[in-house]
């Protein structure tokens, strides 16, 4: 779960009037939540939300708070369009699953017989590895996010550049949470079926349950269409941004919807798979999604967000966990400036999808214990709270490692060479190219069309950059100097990329 550097106030007062008119009324359950959650949503900085809740097969709740963007008086409601992220992989994994009834595919086939050219590494995970594996998040590979994230690299080009990643764990050891294996899994629906992921997922499940407002993509939206936008904190101060254009991962997180939409989605999931009499995929196959499959450790971040957990595990494009007696299948879901969470309660029949459009908010998992409590008959406990306290700890740590950093930093030093004497292309067969120019007296670097920054000297040959996209970051570049007295390699640090190598280019002559 992403924490980004904000600290939670007031700023939003005026737009905390704001609570949109909807057709569904506050169930008794729920009395009092409309404040609770407008409170909540003011408390975490969140310019926008939209909640629905599914209980017995019906909507019974639906409603949008505050604007869908800061400046405008546009209110969010129930059909106001968000992005749901990783809540898409299940809409992946449910697309394996319509196969797998057709008697097309195995949960336990190898990959290698539907995309013969995909390739890791390690020569015997190509060999072993299994539908179930990509999409259980066991594959042993670290993220490697960055192949698709701010690039312009197709869906087939981050597939074969996947055989660079060098394994962090062994095969179905250790769960090491991985988009590109969705992008992978996502390819197998396309080889198998024909159509392309996005019309599968289209045809086969947003136009039977009438998800008649959800697309795979930004290029569909329309001006006037009632979309949020994304928002994150710069400098203290939370602004709105572009919304950022991920259709090379889609399988793995490219969805956009609205609540009300998605509450069928949740109909379909507490249904086994049936919606409205339809059979869209079969008990059996709705069991195994919803079944643990890969163990993970219940600690740090994992611990904050499942505070009432004894167990955590993965199944198949869903987290599974216990609540106070109860199964919770959830998952969440966050791209720049929006962050969603899909969420069912089996037992009780009850369903909840949050949608935000605020950088790495946590309001969500706190509005969905309340609501949980709420259908349950539970006593309430006031998880936002207690969280924002949390949260606001991590904060000041983090501020204090920044400071810590700051000053263990070597003062007074210069670079060993002329700046000019950097410049050049220093590439990597995972990443691609970092292109080193000279912007006036200064450094710049471009790390493909996204993370373009200049560089500031900090120490010895050590620079740092500043991006402003969600949020703002601060990488760093590091030179190697040969025995020529030459720069000759790089090392780049991105937040939430390993410290990687890159060599460089030959001049051109």
């Amino acid at each position: 779960m992403d924490l980004h550097r904000y600290i939670c106030g007031l700023s939003f007062l005026f737009f905390g009037l704001i609570l949109t008119s909807s057709a569904f009324a506050q169930p008794a359950p729920l009395a009092g939540f409309n404040e609770y959650a407008e409170k909540a949503r003011v408390d975490w900085e969140v310019p926008g939300m939209a909640i629905a809740v599914v209980k017995d097969d019906k909507i019974v709740y639906a409603k949008g708070f505050g604007v869908r963007k800061l400046g405008e008086t546009a209110p969010v409601d129930e059909k106001t369009i968000f992005a749901i992220g990783s809540s898409s992989k299940a809409f992946t994994t449910a697309s394996l699953a319509i196969l797998v009834d057709e008697g097309k595919i195995k949960w336990d086939d190898r990959v290698s017989k539907y995309l013969p050219e995909f390739e890791v590494y390690d020569p015997y995970v190509t060999r072993e590895l299994t539908i179930r594996d990509l999409i259980t998040h066991r594959s042993g590979l670290e993220r490697g996010d960055f192949l698709w994230y701010g690039t312009e690299n197709s869906r087939a080009e981050i597939l074969r550049r996947t055989r660079f990643i060098k394994p962090t764990w062994s095969l179905r050891s250790t769960f090491g949470y991985q988009n590109l294996m969705y992008l992978a899994a996502g390819t197998i629906v396309e080889r198998v079926s024909g159509k392309t992921w996005d019309q599968f997922v289209a045809e086969r499940i947003f136009a039977p349950l009438g998800m008649n407002a959800s697309g795979t993509s930004i290029k569909t939206f329309k001006q006037g269409d009632n979309v949020a936008a994304p928002h994150a904190k710069m400098e203290d101060k939370v602004e709105s941004i572009p919304w950022r254009d991920i259709d090379n991962i889609a399988p793995a997180g490219s969805i956009n919807s609205n609540v009300l939409d998605v509450a069928q989605w949740i109909r379909l999931q507490l249904g086994a798979g049936t919606f409205d009499g339809k059979k869209i995929f079969s008990p059996s196959v709705s069991k195994e999604m919803h079944m643990g499959q890969t163990i993970i450790r219940l600690e740090g971040q994992q611990a904050l967000s499942y505070p009432e957990a004894h167990f955590l595990n993965y199944g198949m494009g869903w987290f599974l966990s216990d609540y106070k007696g109860r199964k919770l299948i959830e998952h969440g879901g966050a791209i720049d400036g929006m962050r969603a969470e899909v969420a069912l309660v089996p037992e009780d029949k009850l369903g909840v999808v949050i949608l935000t459009n605020m950088n790495g908010s946590l309001i969500s998992m706190p509005l969905l214990y309340r609501i949980i409590d709420s259908f349950a008959g539970l006593p309430q406990k006031d998880y936002s709270a207690d969280l924002l306290k949390t949260y606001r700890s991590l904060v000041e740590a983090g501020a204090a490692a920044e400071k810590k950093a700051e000053a263990e930093r070597v003062l007074n030093t210069k670079p060993s060479l002329e700046l000019a004497k950097y410049v050049g292309t220093y590439t990597s067969e995972l990443y691609g190219d970092v292109k080193i120019t000279m912007d006036g007296d200064r450094l710049k670097m471009a790390f493909g069309p996204a993370f373009v920054t200049p560089l500031e000297h900090w120490n010895y040959d050590t620079f740092r950059g500043r991006f402003f996209a969600a949020g703002v970051s601060k990488p760093s570049v590091t030179f190697a100097i040969n025995a020529q007295g030459k720069a000759d390699s790089l090392i780049l640090g991105m937040p939430g990329m390993a410290a990687y190598p890159f060599k460089k280019a030959p001049d051109a002559k």
